[in-house]
């Protein structure tokens, strides 16, 4: 007996589909290891083994026709494609050894003692004695990013406010190109692009910084001049979005979690699986499509060569197949395995970048805040691909 294949009218780029996405990925998770999306042609993959299979063979589900709705074979890119996350190998095999090598243990052992040195001078700066309100995404998520991460890239300081929209709309652009969020976009998008395209040329970064190894590497023959710029790219499409919206999470599940401060406080040694955790219980990157190069089997059907699969981050980290009592924020949980940072070939190579990002502001938090709890509703940003905060409001102790 054939089986019959399971087929949802689902949006996953429905405006109260991104606002709370929990259960439309798991109705596709009930419905079966593949699923069919009629509404964009598309196929998904919600639950974790199959989500980590697809992640993990990239020669069967490929990243360089595009990660999101347009098929590169087909259609033309809004910007030149990522050499990372849009490329495959043997393409992608040097820009991300280049990267892996820049951001490195080497690298971020450099910068530990001083991203924990900003991060003690912005908790000073917005905390004071007593109880502070605040909008912890402009004041701690998205400032502490982008205090020390460009300066770590080698940006000049005028015109960063470029950079989140830029990253936004990188982002968006993942989803229909007639969609709303796209739309909106498209107006101001020359402009922060060609800032960002700037700022990734050598002689408008710091002669000491991640973008000046990236030339240096250029310079001794283990990337062209032509690909130095678009790995920088990278780093600034990639690095700071995801990054304010994972330091976002985790403390909006720190607020909510009852005892989760307090833990927190007495095990500080906890910081780094608070992080990882958070980013399996929120997944700030929902999902990436990937296209498949040949028919591929998944469950009892097959997927025909050259369709776009819509593979699901953040249904994945939450099945309840890998994972117990997947709907809570656990901080004796063991997170490793989640597909947060995707997996494979193409997981994150800035990953242990972001890590470093959020202990740091942990640390300097744990040290003064006694407690931490919502003050207000907080307010989702909609976006196509990211799951993250418009506003966050945060009563903190100290």
């Amino acid at each position: 007996m054939t089986a019959v294949l399971p087929t949802l009218d689902l949006d996953p780029f429905d405006p109260e589909v991104l606002r709370d996405p929990l259960p439309a990925q798991a109705a596709l998770r009930d419905a079966g290891p593949l699923v069919r999306l009629p509404r964009y042609g598309t196929w998904a993959i919600a639950r974790y083994a199959e989500v980590h299979a697809a992640l993990s063979d990239w020669q069967s589900f490929e990243s360089s026709a595009g990660v999101g709705l347009t098929n590169f074979r087909t259609e033309t890119p809004w910007r030149p494609p990522s050499l990372l996350l849009e490329a495959d190998p043997p393409h992608h095999d040097a820009p991300r050894a280049v990267l892996a090598k820049v951001l490195g243990p080497r690298a971020l052992r450099t910068l530990r003692g001083d991203w924990l040195a900003d991060a003690q001078a912005l908790v000073s700066d917005v905390l004071g004695q007593g109880t502070v309100e605040l909008d912890a995404v402009p004041a701690l998520a998205a400032a502490f990013p982008l205090r020390v991460f460009p300066d770590a890239v080698g940006l000049a300081r005028e015109g960063r406010e470029h950079l989140l929209p830029y990253g936004d709309h990188a982002f968006n652009a993942f989803g229909p190109t007639d969609n709303p969020l796209v739309l909106a976009g498209n107006a101001a998008m020359p402009e922060h692009a060609g800032w960002v395209a700037q700022q990734c040329e050598r002689e408008n970064l710091a002669p000491v910084g991640f973008g000046a190894d990236i030339w240096a590497a250029a310079d001794r023959g283990e990337l062209t001049p032509a690909q130095a710029p678009l790995v920088v790219r990278s780093l600034l499409t990639a690095g700071v979005d995801t990054t304010v919206h994972g330091i976002g999470a985790v403390l909006h599940a720190l607020a909510v979690t009852p005892g989760a401060w307090q833990l927190l406080r007495e095990r500080p040694e906890l910081v780094r699986v608070a992080f990882d955790e958070a980013v399996r219980w929120e997944s700030p990157v929902q999902a990436f499509f990937r296209t498949t190069v040949r028919d591929v089997p998944v469950g009892d059907a097959v997927v025909p060569a050259g369709e776009k699969v819509l593979v699901f981050f953040a249904a994945a980290n939450r099945d309840p197949r890998r994972w117990a009592d997947p709907d809570a924020f656990d901080l004796t949980r063991d997170p490793s395995g989640h597909v947060g940072f995707g997996m494979g070939i193409h997981q994150c190579v800035g990953q242990h970048v972001a890590r470093l990002e959020a202990e740091s502001l942990l640390t300097a938090l744990l040290a003064r805040v006694t407690s931490l709890e919502l003050a207000g509703e907080p307010v989702r940003h909609l976006n196509n691909t990211l799951r993250s905060w418009e506003s966050l409001p945060l009563r903190l102790t100290c």
